[in-house]
């Protein structure tokens, strides 16, 4: 059949299943057949998957009338970031194999795969593989990946807006590399959401030869309809603090779980998803077997239950993390609560899409503010999804970490020619840049440990015959594959029952604070513990009521740079006075700003608030650029380095979204000492680098980048190492490179990643040129102000020289400001 035909007999099959074909998909198969590469660009729920799916299809049907037989073997490859989605789309997969009239196998391949699926998948491989970044890395790692690949002619890359702004991205780009130079007549797409720098996205993606070919981006011609509605609290608190709402906003969430058919409850973090769901059900117990729990520290077999669950629709609500985010169809699901602010525009839009998940509904998602000051983070997402503004999503460059390991799997399949494998490398858009210099000094570093480790054999991990860079013995390469991936957190502990069944992860810090007989919740139900055994903790089920809930580390975000633009329109609009009668949670914060205008000031587009008062505590200087946790983070820094040089002073620093905080115990004249200087973007490279704050991140950030390149191994099954003796090694090996070795391309990594992931340096770098723009505004309040209030709360856990509890120092510290 010629194409059109081809897309006619699709068409066929979607007007017989009472679907519509939209322009985007048909556009779509049409330049998936004409040899295409690229991206579909596309709402959630909008049929993505079937746009891409269909085509790979068609053209299997088209070769195998020209062969005029069956054509064996691995024909596509689609790769999506989290496993609950790859059930998805093998669903999505065998629909359209069936209704095309099609015998084709799809098959999954993850950390869930049995190890003799794996050995069958190679020795009689599917049409279709779903895998995972991951576990496409652990098949490059088997020595006959070449022959399972090379019959493939087209990968998916699914969420692909989701991968790119990740070293998983990172991931994708090497094997890509690698099945390029396998395969003939490859095709290479990617679905995404809407990003800001899309046309960015399909270049990282096909890299920097690939881009230059038969190339496009299809983007759907979709206006997705989100309502919002923002839940306001029936007392604005002047004097607000981060989570002082949340749930006394129970009474008016429960009536919307009743209100819909199925709701998701979105939280920010797995603690907040724990407390949630324990709340809600403390509150309205009628709701229990109604009401689950998913997050990614539950076991698999826990989280499938929920899904199948709401597939069937026998789940009202679900409390969920970004578990739930991406990608999966729960058609039942017909409204979104999300608690706190995402702090993202993307993050939120892409959850309201969990809601109205098919092509023309429409989504529906309540906004529960944590603290009255959200209700602007409320008005700036409504802001920016009115006017169509979203994220860039920033792609990982010199990934020197990620390539090592990538080089390392390479070796224990049999070995790689170092002059092939650097053209290949340098075609990528995150190594385009590699050079000469570096590739050997990589080359080096795994041969001999580069110049520090040369002493160690451990570090000495290939070898090289013929100019084939090889393992160096069985050891190294198990080690190895126990070790590829990217995604890097705390040592786990598995939570099992005394009977052997699997029920979760928690961190290792959070269990090793209990002795047997101590309770604790986890996935919504009182556990005792009973004993470790190893990395397990062994667990029965109780009745208690009370215990501790597991929290995780991380988990605090930051607001995006959109985001932040958006919401200080929102705070001149509310200065100004120029809010409509749509602008409920303005109106809602009123009294808010007239506070803070009357204790102190709220600045104007032309204006940078600088605020100093004593307290008990000390002397608090206070700063509103509005520009995000990350930022602020590293402007306290900065601004404290600089204020060190002009008096001999130390601060204690606290920060949250909107501004930050530097405590000292000692008063100084401010207008005198802070002019534009300290805000200069001069030589600010040198500031954040000597920075005692940036070396700190440093030396925390390093032991990602050791565990990704192999510096570091956790240990084998069931002998893992603590997690006390991972971060003392990291900080040796951190502490010898910076005193031997600075030239370390993954020491200088370590700050690289620093200054543009956690301190963000472009965006401080644009916030200090903007505040030297702005006339700067000194008051002196005689107390803490609404704007304050909240970073001192923050900062109040620092103090540690007290027996008052947080919340009697923050109810004592309200009550002296109201009255």
């Amino acid at each position: 059949m010629q194409n059109e035909e081809l897309v006619q007999f699709a068409q066929s099959w979607f007007t017989a299943n009472n679907w519509a074909v939209s322009t985007f998909q048909k556009k779509s198969w049409q330049a998936f057949l004409e040899g295409y590469s690229g991206i579909v660009n596309a709402p959630t729920g909008s049929g993505k998957t079937y746009a891409l799916l269909i085509p790979i299809l068609l053209e299997y049907i088209q070769r195998k009338e020209k062969q005029k037989c069956d054509i064996p073997g691995l024909q596509c490859i689609w790769i999506a970031p989290i496993r609950a989605l790859t059930q998805e789309i093998k669903l999505s997969a065998e629909r359209a194999i069936d209704g095309l009239g099609l015998d084709l196998k799809v098959e999954i391949r993850s950390g869930d795969t049995s190890a003799a699926d794996r050995i069958k998948q190679f020795e009689n491989p599917p049409a279709i593989l779903i895998t995972t970044p991951e576990s496409l890395h652990v098949i490059l790692c088997n020595k006959n990946h070449k022959k399972l690949l090379e019959n493939v002619k087209s990968i998916v890359v699914d969420e692909w807006h989701e991968l790119m702004g990740s070293k998983r991205g990172v991931q994708v780009e090497l094997a890509l590399s690698r099945i390029k130079n396998i395969c003939i007549d490859l095709r290479i797409w990617g679905i995404s959401a809407t990003i800001a720098n899309i046309e960015q996205a399909m270049e990282v993606l096909l890299g920097m030869n690939y881009s230059l070919g038969k190339s496009i981006i299809i983007k759907a011609d979709i206006n997705k309809q989100i309502i919002i509605e923002s839940l306001i609290p029936e007392k604005i608190d002047n004097f607000p603090w981060a989570g002082h709402l949340g749930i006394i906003m129970l009474d008016q969430i429960i009536p919307l779980i009743y209100k819909h058919k199925t709701t998701l409850i979105f939280t920010n973090t797995r603690s907040q998803c724990e407390i949630w769901y324990q709340k809600i059900l403390a509150k309205d117990p009628e709701l229990s077997g109604l009401l689950a729990m998913h997050h990614g520290s539950m076991g698999r077999e826990l989280r499938e239950w929920v899904e199948d669950a709401l597939h069937e629709t026998k789940l009202k609500a679900v409390v969920c993390t970004s578990s739930l985010d991406l990608g999966v169809d729960f058609r039942p699901v017909d409204a979104i609560i999300q608690i706190g602010s995402p702090k993202g525009v993307a993050r939120f839009q892409q959850r309201a899409g969990r809601s109205g998940h098919s092509p023309g509904a429409i989504s529906k998602i309540y906004f529960v503010p944590t603290h009255s000051l959200e209700l602007m983070e409320a008005a700036a997402l409504r802001f920016s999804i009115e006017n169509q503004i979203v994220e860039e999503r920033i792609p990982y460059i010199r990934c020197f970490d990620v390539l090592i390991q990538y080089l390392m799997t390479l070796a224990v399949s049999g070995g790689f020619n170092a002059e092939e494998i650097f053209l290949e490398v340098k075609n990528t858009f995150c190594f385009e840049s590699l050079n000469k210099e570096e590739w050997g000094w990589i080359l080096n570093f795994l041969v001999q440990g580069g110049n520090s480790l040369q002493a160690y054999d451990e570090y000495q991990k290939l070898g090289v015959k013929n100019g084939i860079y090889r393992i160096m013995n069985k050891r190294i390469a198990t080690i190895h594959k126990l070790s590829i991936g990217t995604i890097v957190s705390s040592v786990s502990i598995t939570l099992k029952y005394t009977s052997g069944k699997k029920i979760g992860t928690v961190e290792e810090w959070f269990i090793a604070q209990f002795k047997p007989g101590d309770h604790f919740w986890f996935a919504g139900m009182p556990l005792e513990f009973v004993r470790m055994k190893g990395l397990e903790a062994h667990v029965r089920k109780s009745k208690k009521k009370s215990g501790k809930i597991p929290s995780w580390q991380g988990g605090r975000m930051s607001l995006s740079s959109n985001l932040a633009e958006a919401l200080r329109s929102q705070y001149i609009k509310l200065k100004r006075g120029e809010i409509q009668d749509s602008d409920i949670e303005l109106e809602s914060m009123k009294g808010l700003f007239n506070k803070q205008e009357e204790i102190s000031h709220v600045p104007d587009v032309d204006e940078f608030l600088i605020e100093y008062f004593q307290t008990e505590d000390g002397y608090h200087l206070l700063m509103y650029p509005f520009e995000g946790r990350y930022v602020h983070e590293g402007l306290a820094a900065l601004i404290a380095r600089r204020l060190s040089f002009k008096i001999p002073i130390s601060f204690s620093i606290a920060m949250n979204d909107y501004g930050f905080e530097l405590l000292s115990d000692q008063k100084i004249d401010v207008e005198k000492l802070i002019n534009y200087e300290v805000f200069s973007t001069n030589e600010l490279f040198e500031d954040i680098q000597a920075s005692i704050n940036a070396i700190e991140l440093a030396r925390r950030k390093f032991r990602d980048i050791a565990k990704i390149s192999g510096l570091l191994f956790e240990g084998f099954p069931g002998k893992s190492k603590k997690e006390r003796h991972l971060q003392t090694t990291a900080h040796l090996l951190f502490d010898v490179f910076r005193e031997y070795e600075n030239e370390n391309l993954l020491f200088q990594q370590t700050f690289e990643e620093v200054r543009t992931f956690q301190l963000e340096e472009v965006r401080m770098r644009k916030a200090l040129k903007r505040i030297q723009n702005q006339k700067l505004i000194f008051v002196y309040p005689k107390w803490p102000t609404p704007f304050s209030f909240p970073i001192i709360v923050d900062s109040l856990s620092r103090d540690k020289l007290t027996s008052e509890s947080i919340e009697d120092r923050i109810k004592k510290m309200t009550l002296q400001l109201e009255d």
